[in-house]
């Protein structure tokens, strides 16, 4: 006997009776993203593989370790799906001259994937929200990402998210701290674990980032990056944070802070927490202003975040957040030799009336297509007899309040229905 083919570990499905939570924030997102003036942009899932080794850095665990990739069966062509989407925003920019006349404020979202272990909160298909916005150099920018997805989670109804704050400086300042890190970490080499001492001499600011309790003391103890920043990054660190404070943002500076991704330089941020267990960062981006120069285009400075969008939801589900009413208008139930094709003729007349409509198909007693309609999620059963269509009008029951039923005429009755969708009741 053939065994049952399942989901790829890591890749899930999302069912019916979960969407609706997905719908309702992407709905939510994309209003909040319209107030806001940016614009959607769509990239392919599926990339050449030296776009994220070039971007992304070629010594990052999610290049070395996390991505899908496979060369091309037709023309050998190493590819890869997309582990995350700064990359492939910013090469479609460059590709089609979107810089060319005026800086972009631009967002996607979708699928990203990245070989993991797979646990709760860390899929290997996994969902994200972006947000890029090229061509913009001052501290402003780098603010306006945070107050507006603070301003996000108002609108989520999470109050429960903290904000975590750092400055990278440039290139050089970098560079002076990566060799007093190393310095430091090499004096205490008996404290590593194997993948510090991995990652010593290919991307030793990830050590800071560590996750094992034991190395926790040597990482508070190691040099501070912000004692190698010059007059620019500070100067530009204190305007950030000048603007979150006249708004009323609250945030800590996280010295540790560093992103997994090669390109951040100046301001990075983490919005993190406490109600996820390990995989507590919900939201995190920064300032890449090498990164379309790296890529091959003009150089131009850019900033950006992204927001893992399952986490999300499991922290709309901690908070219970109210899900939004059912999009269902009424289902309608109808059995006798008038009623069928009648009913037909008023689940056409409702929809033209852009209400949304299930017509109940297969057979089945009155009492089980209430049943059925009751499951449904609609507001109202729309019923339907032989005397209902001989009298040509309908009959509606509500499903979610206490009250009689109603025989009217199509028109009262899309009446009614129309004044339920627009005041919800």
């Amino acid at each position: 006997m053939n065994s049952t083919i399942q989901a790829i570990r890591g890749m899930n499905d999302i069912l019916p009776e979960q969407i609706q939570r997905w719908q309702q924030f992407e709905s939510v997102v994309r209003d909040w993203l319209t107030a806001y003036g940016y614009r959607e942009i769509r990239t392919p899932i599926l990339e050449q593989t030296s776009l994220f080794k070039r971007a992304i850095g070629e010594v990052t665990d999610i290049v070395e370790k996390e991505m899908y990739s496979f060369a091309d069966a037709l023309n050998g062509e190493q590819l890869s799906l997309r582990p995350e989407g700064t990359a492939s925003c910013v090469r479609a920019v460059i590709q089609h001259n979107l810089l060319y006349q005026s800086p972009q404020r631009l967002w996607y979202a979708g699928p990203m994937f990245r070989h993991e272990r797979p646990q709760k909160g860390r899929y290997r298909q996994f969902h994200q929200v972006g947000v890029e916005s090229l061509g913009y150099a001052d501290a402003d920018m780098d603010a306006e990402h945070i107050v507006m997805t603070a301003d996000l989670w108002r609108r989520l109804g999470l109050p429960d998210i903290d904000l975590e704050l750092n400055s990278l400086g440039d290139g050089a300042a970098r560079a002076r701290y990566r060799a007093r890190l190393v310095g430091y970490l090499e004096d205490n080499l008996d404290q590593l674990d194997e993948e510090a001492k991995r990652r010593l001499h290919t991307n030793p600011l990830r050590i800071l980032d560590t996750k094992n309790p034991a190395m926790q003391a040597l990482a508070d103890a190691a040099p501070k990056l912000a004692d190698d920043l010059d007059d620019a990054a500070l100067a530009h660190f204190e305007s950030v944070q000048s603007l979150l404070r006249a708004h009323q943002i609250r945030y800590r500076i996280n010295p540790r802070l560093v992103r997994g991704l090669d390109y951040y330089n100046y301001t990075v941020f983490e919005w993190v927490s406490d109600q996820l267990g390990a995989q507590g960062t919900v939201c995190a981006g920064g300032r890449y202003d090498t990164l379309i120069e790296q890529i091959g285009g003009k150089p131009a400075p850019a900033c950006g975040y992204a927001m893992g969008v399952e986490r999300l939801l499991a922290l709309l589900e901690i908070a219970d957040a109210p899900l939004p009413a059912s999009p269902l208008d009424a289902y309608i139930v109808h059995r006798g030799d008038l009623a069928t094709p009648y009913a037909w003729q008023v689940a056409h007349t409702l929809r033209l009336a852009g209400l949304n409509i299930i017509l109940h198909c297969g057979d089945g007693s009155f009492k089980t297509q209430m049943k059925r309609a009751d499951a449904s999620g609609a507001a109202f059963a729309c019923i339907i007899g032989d005397e209902e269509a001989a009298m040509n009008t309908i009959s509606l029951k509500s499903l979610r309040m206490s009250a009689e039923q109603t025989q009217c005429t199509r028109e009262q009755g899309i009446a009614l229905l129309q004044s339920r969708k627009q005041h919800g009741f």
